[in-house]
């Protein structure tokens, strides 16, 4: 009786451990290269890696090429800004910022491949990371290449609960 009153007062929800996503068939899902406006090299390669990797490692959803796909994910980078987040005083004359925010925005979108029609859509997924600025430019590049694995691996992860549960 008491596990007869557990089942009727289950509040709906339910852990899918199998890989494949609530409410929704996709037998399989294309993601093209992101889009986006930044002249860093290798940048949208990073964002797509760490997409894929998600889908790759947690769901059993096939990743194919886009003609061949049931879903295709599309993505653009709108917005890439920073942002002073910590100062030192050099010298007593002068603010010299210690840190920074890289705040990234991103479009994204899942598309039925057949009909077209939009599965989900999220127009302004942001996150940021914050990174130290150094004297060596060299360190600051790399320090701001490390928070946008950081955001972008933050934004693979939305993108999957996204596509996969359905909440």
């Amino acid at each position: 009786m008491l596990l007869c009153l557990f089942v009727v007062s289950a509040c709906g929800y339910s852990l899918q451990a199998t890989g494949q996503p609530m409410r929704i068939s996709i037998p399989s899902m294309a993601i093209p290269l992101i889009e986006s406006p930044s002249s860093a090299i290798g940048f949208e390669g990073d964002f797509t890696k760490m997409i894929r990797r998600e889908f790759v490692s947690h769901s059993q959803v096939p990743l194919v090429s886009k003609g061949k796909a049931a879903a295709v994910l599309i993505g653009k980078v709108v917005n890439i800004k920073t942002e002073p987040l910590s100062y030192r005083v050099a010298d007593n004359t002068f603010d010299v910022t210690s840190s920074r925010w890289l705040k990234i925005k991103l479009q994204a979108k899942l598309l039925d491949a057949r009909t077209g029609k939009i599965i989900w859509n999220d127009p302004n997924m942001e996150e940021k990371a914050s990174f130290t600025v150094d004297s060596d430019p060299l360190k600051t590049q790399f320090n701001q290449r490390r928070a946008t694995k950081k955001i972008a691996q933050l934004l693979a992860e939305r993108i999957y609960l996204k596509t996969m549960e359905r909440f």
